[in-house]
């Protein structure tokens, strides 16, 4: 038998596709529209996510049978908010620079309804392992989200990966600029965000609505 049942590997890849948490569930919104204008910040929050909401489903899960129902909220603010401070942390001591960059949304991570849901409807339900998937799944279905965001974004707004030039120099036209090529500045402002995240639930849902009439 492998390490995963078939029922454990749907709480990992259910998120990705079938029941993402920005295109289907739609939240964790704010953070894909703002921090969205580059690749790098993109992935520096969602590998924050991940580990704040792996981590933090399972710490849950282990106190579950220990929380009062009054107080939980408080807890599971607690237990997130430490999870964020030591990730805030990290970046402060190994890239200061994109600390700075991404600047208070790392502190929101506290409030992404993304990760109080999951604390909420799984991991106060659910034994560690369980939890633990079901973090990483909901977290890797939000962060790659937020990549795609940001690997459309750059490339067209500014025509670069990771701050590389992938599509030529527009001052001296080279390769797609020779031809007339002309990054779109507007794909590096807030709206732009808004618009290639409604693009994407379109994609998603219809999907979704193809395969439920093909069933």
């Amino acid at each position: 038998m492998g390490l995963l049942s078939k029922k454990d590997s749907k709480l990992i890849l259910d998120p990705l596709a079938d029941n993402n948490p920005i295109t289907i569930q739609v939240l964790g919104i704010c953070s894909a529209l703002a921090i969205t204008a580059q690749l790098k910040p993109s992935i520096v929050m969602a590998i924050s996510v991940i580990f704040v909401l792996g981590v933090g489903n399972v710490v849950i899960s282990l106190l579950r049978n220990l929380i009062p129902s009054k107080i939980r909220i408080i807890v599971q603010l607690i237990v997130v908010a430490t999870l964020v401070i030591i990730v805030d942390q990290v970046l402060k001591a190994f890239a200061y620079s994109l600390s700075k960059e991404l600047s208070v949304f790392i502190g929101l991570i506290i409030t992404n309804c993304i990760i109080m849901g999951r604390f909420e409807a799984f991991a106060l339900g659910n034994g560690p392992w369980r939890s633990f998937l079901d973090g990483i799944g909901n977290a890797l279905g939000y962060g790659v989200i937020l990549i795609i965001v940001g690997f459309f974004r750059e490339l067209l707004g500014s025509g670069t990966l990771f701050g590389f030039k992938v599509l030529g120099d527009p001052v001296e036209k080279t390769f797609l600029y020779s031809i007339g090529y002309e990054n779109n500045g507007f794909m590096v402002l807030p709206p732009m965000a808004l618009i290639v995240v409604g693009i994407i639930i379109w994609v998603q849902r219809s999907r979704n609505s193809a395969l439920i009439e093909e069933n």
